[in-house]
């Protein structure tokens, strides 16, 4: 079973990482073969709208945004972790989901199948955490989140969220926060 974490901080090490490499590590104890794509190590533009890809389903820019898609094409499990800014998703990973725009072209313009390779149901799980505890804090990214997942044809099946986590680091002072990231990775597995 082939684990996708994409880790959309730009704080490398920071909270939102330290769960996710919690999750990728109870992921691989369960038997799942993990990778992790940090997005600020990788040169994604933003979309541009163009519609070049609005024939083939392929996106027309040339960056790394060509090997992230063949891995999001090919897990049977993804696991997007950002932290909230200004109520939202990160910049890196939002403009990594906008680029997926090609993959809503090729699924719901062209018909064709999004998921290659896989050893049957795609799941997938959100992390996050976020400085403030402002009802509603992690709605808009969770909107986002859904709706990229579903362009994937992956089932979220569920989403992993602390507040008043702000500083770097700060995550392991949580008294479950990362026991519970493990556990999360061992059951994304195990579904």
């Amino acid at each position: 079973m082939r684990v996708l974490g994409v880790a959309g901080s730009p704080r490398k090490n920071g909270n939102t990482d330290l769960l996710l490499t919690e999750v990728l590590a109870g992921a691989s104890s369960a038997g799942g073969q993990t990778k992790l794509i940090r997005l600020v190590e990788y040169d994604v533009g933003p979309c541009r709208h163009c519609d070049g890809c609005l024939k083939t389903g392929e996106c027309i820019v040339q960056d790394d945004m060509q090997w992230i898609i063949s891995d999001l094409r090919n897990v049977d499990r993804l696991v997007m972790a950002s932290p909230v800014f200004f109520m939202g998703l990160s910049a890196q990973i939002k403009a990594m989901i906008d680029r997926c725009q090609c993959l809503w072209v090729m699924k719901d313009m062209l018909g064709l199948s999004v998921a290659t390779n896989c050893h049957g149901e795609r799941k997938g799980l959100f992390l996050s955490t976020g400085g403030t505890s402002y009802p509603g804090l992690f709605q808009p990214s969770l909107a986002t989140i859904k709706a990229v997942f579903a362009v994937l044809d992956i089932e979220i099946t569920g989403e992993l969220t602390f507040r008043g986590i702000d500083e770097k680091g700060v995550i392991v002072n949580h008294p479950t926060a990362l026991r519970d990231a493990f556990a999360a990775g061992v059951d994304l597995v195990r579904w």
